[in-house]
Protein backbone atom coordinates (compact mmCIF):
# COMPACT_ATOMS: atom_id res chain seq x y z
CA UNK A 1 0.00 0.00 0.00
CA UNK A 2 1.11 3.51 -0.44
CA UNK A 3 1.76 6.13 2.09
CA UNK A 4 -0.01 8.92 1.93
CA UNK A 5 3.52 11.14 1.33
CA UNK A 6 4.36 8.77 -2.18
CA UNK A 7 0.63 9.15 -3.30
CA UNK A 8 1.36 13.32 -2.76
CA UNK A 9 4.69 12.80 -4.65
CA UNK A 10 2.35 11.17 -7.41
CA UNK A 11 -0.09 13.87 -7.40
CA UNK A 12 2.59 16.37 -8.06
CA UNK A 13 4.57 14.38 -10.73
CA UNK A 14 1.35 14.12 -12.55
CA UNK A 15 0.71 17.80 -12.84
CA UNK A 16 3.59 18.70 -14.15
CA UNK A 17 3.64 17.34 -17.23
CA UNK A 18 -0.32 18.83 -17.56
CA UNK A 19 1.56 22.79 -16.89
CA UNK A 20 3.92 21.83 -19.57
CA UNK A 21 1.24 21.11 -22.06
CA UNK A 22 -1.00 23.70 -21.16
CA UNK A 23 1.97 26.70 -20.56
CA UNK A 24 4.27 25.89 -22.44
CA UNK A 25 8.22 26.05 -21.37
CA UNK A 26 8.41 29.53 -21.06
CA UNK A 27 4.81 29.32 -18.54
CA UNK A 28 6.13 26.43 -17.09
CA UNK A 29 9.56 27.58 -15.88
CA UNK A 30 7.64 30.90 -14.56
CA UNK A 31 4.86 28.43 -12.39
CA UNK A 32 8.05 26.55 -11.17
CA UNK A 33 9.72 29.94 -10.34
CA UNK A 34 6.33 30.77 -8.49
CA UNK A 35 6.69 27.09 -6.46
CA UNK A 36 9.91 28.36 -5.47
CA UNK A 37 9.03 31.67 -4.63
CA UNK A 38 6.14 29.66 -1.73
CA UNK A 39 8.30 27.74 -0.38
CA UNK A 40 11.48 29.67 0.00
CA UNK A 41 13.10 31.46 3.29
CA UNK A 42 12.18 35.23 2.79
CA UNK A 43 15.82 36.15 4.27
CA UNK A 44 18.13 33.48 2.92
CA UNK A 45 16.52 33.76 -0.72
CA UNK A 46 16.86 29.69 -0.57
CA UNK A 47 14.50 27.06 0.39
CA UNK A 48 15.78 25.72 3.41
CA UNK A 49 14.43 22.94 5.64
CA UNK A 50 12.81 24.90 8.06
CA UNK A 51 10.92 27.20 5.02
CA UNK A 52 10.29 24.16 3.51
CA UNK A 53 8.24 22.26 6.30
CA UNK A 54 6.20 25.52 7.13
CA UNK A 55 5.40 25.89 3.59
CA UNK A 56 4.62 22.21 2.20
CA UNK A 57 1.12 22.72 2.56
CA UNK A 58 1.17 25.31 0.11
CA UNK A 59 1.74 22.99 -3.25
CA UNK A 60 -0.25 19.88 -1.69
CA UNK A 61 2.74 18.35 0.16
CA UNK A 62 1.17 18.70 4.04
CA UNK A 63 1.73 15.06 4.27
CA UNK A 64 5.56 14.57 3.66
CA UNK A 65 7.46 13.78 6.91
CA UNK A 66 10.54 15.08 7.69
CA UNK A 67 12.56 13.00 6.80
CA UNK A 68 10.88 13.06 3.29
CA UNK A 69 11.54 16.86 3.33
CA UNK A 70 15.18 16.44 3.96
CA UNK A 71 15.43 13.78 1.26
CA UNK A 72 13.66 16.11 -0.95
CA UNK A 73 16.25 18.99 -0.26
CA UNK A 74 19.10 16.14 -0.08
CA UNK A 75 18.01 15.10 -3.87
CA UNK A 76 18.22 18.09 -4.91
CA UNK A 77 21.36 20.23 -3.26
CA UNK A 78 23.90 20.13 -5.70
CA UNK A 79 26.29 22.25 -4.34
CA UNK A 80 26.02 20.89 -0.85
CA UNK A 81 24.79 23.62 1.19
CA UNK A 82 21.89 22.09 2.40
CA UNK A 83 19.49 24.67 1.04
CA UNK A 84 18.04 24.53 -2.52
CA UNK A 85 18.50 27.46 -5.03
CA UNK A 86 15.92 28.45 -7.48
CA UNK A 87 18.03 26.84 -9.77
CA UNK A 88 18.41 23.58 -7.67
CA UNK A 89 14.28 24.00 -7.30
CA UNK A 90 13.50 23.82 -10.51
CA UNK A 91 16.12 20.91 -11.81
CA UNK A 92 14.46 18.88 -9.26
CA UNK A 93 10.96 19.53 -10.09
CA UNK A 94 11.89 18.10 -13.65
CA UNK A 95 13.79 15.28 -12.71
CA UNK A 96 10.63 13.96 -9.88
CA UNK A 97 8.29 13.55 -12.93
CA UNK A 98 9.72 11.16 -15.39
CA UNK A 99 7.44 12.27 -18.23
CA UNK A 100 8.82 15.84 -17.67
CA UNK A 101 11.98 14.39 -18.67
CA UNK A 102 10.94 12.45 -21.07
CA UNK A 103 9.01 15.88 -22.81
CA UNK A 104 12.06 17.92 -21.55
CA UNK A 105 13.44 18.24 -24.92
CA UNK A 106 10.60 19.44 -26.80
CA UNK A 107 10.10 22.12 -24.01
CA UNK A 108 13.69 23.19 -24.48
CA UNK A 109 13.41 23.01 -28.36
CA UNK A 110 10.31 24.99 -28.09
CA UNK A 111 12.08 27.68 -25.57
CA UNK A 112 15.06 28.04 -27.87
CA UNK A 113 12.81 28.54 -30.81
CA UNK A 114 10.79 31.40 -29.43
CA UNK A 115 14.14 32.57 -28.54
CA UNK A 116 15.15 32.51 -32.08
CA UNK A 117 11.93 33.62 -33.32
CA UNK A 118 11.91 36.90 -30.50
CA UNK A 119 15.62 37.92 -31.29
CA UNK A 120 15.26 38.09 -35.42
Amino acid sequence: MASSSQNSLQNFHDFLPLMAGKLGGDGLVGELCNGFNLLVDGEKGVITFESLKRNSARLGLQDLTDDDLRCMLKEGDFDGDGALSQMEFCVLMFRLSPELMEASQFVFQEAIEQELKDGC
